[in-house]
């Protein structure tokens, strides 16, 4: 990235970690990723202010484990961003814009077996019950984004785990569920959508 890129690209992302819940105690403002919060001499984060751009974050250093998707708004404390999730965690620990999201223009892919095989599905909407559209059922196997990012939960009505899929990771491809990310253990999403800009 040229430096006029990198200048442009600054005012895209801007998000601001806080070290105690509802915006209280030590806070510091990003603008790019941050692969490990810790090493910033924080102890944990537990409250959030998204300014501009959506965001993911993570429950272990390095991008790993829980995924949890932050769009514009506050998070005041961890139940805010691990929402309906089966699983909650009270840290994040890293986090990384998310440059893709196109909301007007996202299409994704959704194939009934792995490596592209089987049925497959194009979807350029939001659908809070893959069921209820026509999918047959709870599990995807593997999924191609065409464009935009998108978020797929574990359950219906934007519930259980999250996974992010983006067009600019992995070319778009994820050929498999343990591709999804590295705490997914299934390959169970019953419910999708867009990510927001």
């Amino acid at each position: 990235m040229n430096p006029q890129q990198e200048l442009e690209q600054r005012g895209k992302f801007r998000m601001t970690v806080f070290e105690e819940e509802f915006f209280q105690g030590k806070s510091c403002e990003f603008m790019f990723e941050c692969q490990n919060i810790l090493d910033r001499d924080f102890r944990k984060i537990r409250s959030i202010k998204v300014e501009n751009g959506p965001w993911v974050g993570y429950e272990y250093p390095e991008f790993q484990g829980q995924q949890f998707i932050l769009e514009k708004g506050d998070y005041p404390c961890y139940q805010a961003w691990s929402g309906n999730s089966s699983y909650r965690t009270e840290h994040m620990l890293s986090f990384r814009p998310i440059k893709c999201a196109n909301h007007s223009d996202s299409k994704i892919t959704l194939y009934e077996c792995e490596e592209f095989m089987g049925r497959k599905f194009e979807m350029c909407e939001d659908y809070p019950s893959l069921q209820a559209m026509g999918w047959c059922s709870k599990e995807v196997p593997s999924i191609k984004v065409n464009s935009g990012a998108w978020v797929g939960y574990q359950f219906p009505g934007y519930r259980g785990y999250q996974y992010i899929f983006e067009r600019d990771r992995r070319q778009g491809e994820y050929r498999c569920y343990n591709e999804f990310g590295t705490q997914a253990h299934t390959n169970q999403i019953q419910s999708m959508r867009r990510i927001q800009q």
